[in-house]
């Protein structure tokens, strides 16, 4: 996990605004000053192979996928904004690089963070 996390961050800081910063256990990617998505470092969320990714709000087309899809789960206090995804093999890495773009757009969408 630590691995595939570390290629995401990675790739995920090449695009345009976007940078990975240590936050409490995390790696925490931000596009300009707003948050949009949690890898492990050196905690877990639900388990060890879960990451976090923020919609806020999410877009209306994207619900069906968001509820079908049975790696992901929403996450946090409100389960609004936050959703966590499971990854159990490489071969996961695509859709949740999709999910992590979704995400990016959306931060770089919204007027100010919460």
């Amino acid at each position: 996990m630590k691995v595939w996390c570390a290629a995401l961050a990675d790739e995920v800081s090449s695009w345009p605004r976007a940078e990975a910063r240590s936050f409490f256990g995390f790696t925490a990617l931000y596009r300009g000053e707003k948050i949009f998505a949690a890898l492990p470092r050196t905690r877990g969320l639900e388990n060890a192979n879960t990451l976090a990714f923020k919609l806020d709000p999410p877009p209306p087309r994207l619900l069906p996928a968001l509820e079908k899809d049975s790696r992901i789960s929403r996450f946090g206090k409100d389960k609004e904004r936050w959703f966590t995804f499971a990854l159990s093999s490489s071969a996961d890495l695509h859709d949740v690089l999709e999910w992590l773009s979704q995400a990016y757009t959306a931060a770089g969408n919204r007027r100010k963070s919460r």
